[in-house]
């Protein structure tokens, strides 16, 4: 049975071999032993209530819970930009106008900004490609909803995700190629690597703080500005059905779209329920849910077939353990959205 559960110290070695199949692109998950266990560190310490809510973060697996192996790992910043800046473009327009020699011309450009500082932030999402089958993504994905729903305190109003942006096989982007190469004289994969790896002082200290026109960008990189990888291209579907939309935020790196959504409009967030855990069989003809238990430290979410109109979920001895729930327990439960359900 899969299962979502938080990140665990022993985790490491798992975490390094998914990273190791992300193929770049992923600046969360970079192939680094140090700052994957920085990072499983940091988010057992914010499970602790020890750090502050700046450097706060929780990273979450997919496991299988007959012998818990990693096989996924989503993640949530509590709130992006309060200790280090958090970078992206805004797309704009620049008006340049002359009324004595009937010019107007608006002309699309790339600003440097800030505007998601003191967002939540939902990050580091990768799931296998051997387990990429079945309804694992949506659970992946969708879990950290029913997080959010449960403990909405430790979060902000707003909530953005970063979504890859579009690279070659060889890890080429075509964005970087006619931006930040210009302006940081190296190969994207060094970039991308370093700024996985916490070190994004540069950024600052490198990029033009004055707007880029994007017609002086070459055709291939303006073509990618807001379009995601083709292997994110699932996981944006998924967050658009949840009600995230593109504002013309996009990656500095690679021209990546930024999405965002408030909170309590989230569909998962604001359609989630309460009910009680009961022993017995799963409803042959209930709609598949996912379903949460209320236990911070010991959170758990499983995808389960649950009667729509009842008060109670009814699992059985195997599911009840993997969620760690007892009978009478209070389980979050909410629906895959129609298209979901049948995918």
């Amino acid at each position: 049975m899969m299962v979502i559960r938080p990140v665990e110290r022993d985790d490491l070695s798992q975490l390094m071999a998914l990273a190791g199949k992300t193929g770049g692109g992923l600046t969360s998950l970079p192939v680094d032993s140090a700052t994957l266990q920085a990072r499983i560190d940091r988010s057992l310490q914010t499970w602790e209530d020890s750090l502050p809510r700046a450097e706060q973060g929780y990273v979450f697996v997919l496991a299988d819970s007959e012998d818990n192996r990693a096989v996924g790992i989503c993640a949530i910043e509590v709130a992006v930009g309060l200790q280090d800046p958090w970078y992206n473009f805004r797309v704009g327009t620049q008006v340049h106008a002359s009324k004595e020699l009937n010019v107007y011309a608006a002309l699309p450009t790339l600003s440097l900004s800030n505007d998601h500082t003191g967002s939540s932030e939902l990050c580091t999402l990768f799931l296998d490609p051997d387990y990429r089958d079945g309804k694992n993504g949506y659970l992946l994905s969708k879990s950290r909803f029913l997080f959010m729903a449960s403990f909405r305190e430790r979060f902000t109003n707003r909530v953005v995700a970063e979504m890859r942006g579009v690279s070659d096989e060889q890890g080429h982007s075509p964005f970087w190629e006619s931006v930040g190469s210009r302006f940081f004289s190296m190969e994207f994969s060094k970039a991308d690597f370093l700024s996985g790896t916490g070190q994004k002082s540069f950024i600052a200290e490198l990029m033009p703080k004055h707007p880029l026109y994007i017609d002086y960008l070459t055709p291939e990189a303006q073509a990618v500005i807001g379009q995601v990888h083709p292997q994110t291209a699932p996981a944006r579907a998924v967050l658009e059905a949840e009600g995230f939309r593109y504002l013309n935020y996009v990656d500095i790196f690679d021209g990546g779209p930024t999405l965002e959504c408030d909170i309590d409009h989230i569909r998962a967030v604001r359609k989630s329920r309460l009910r009680s855990a009961e022993r017995g069989e799963n409803p042959a003809d209930g709609p598949l849910c996912l379903v949460a238990n209320s236990d911070y430290r010991q959170f758990r979410v499983a995808l389960i077939p649950a009667k729509a109109d009842s008060d109670s979920v009814q699992l059985t001895d195997e599911q009840m353990q993997a969620l760690h729930c007892q009978p009478g327990d209070s389980l979050r439960v909410v629906t895959l959205c129609k298209e979901e359900k049948t995918a």
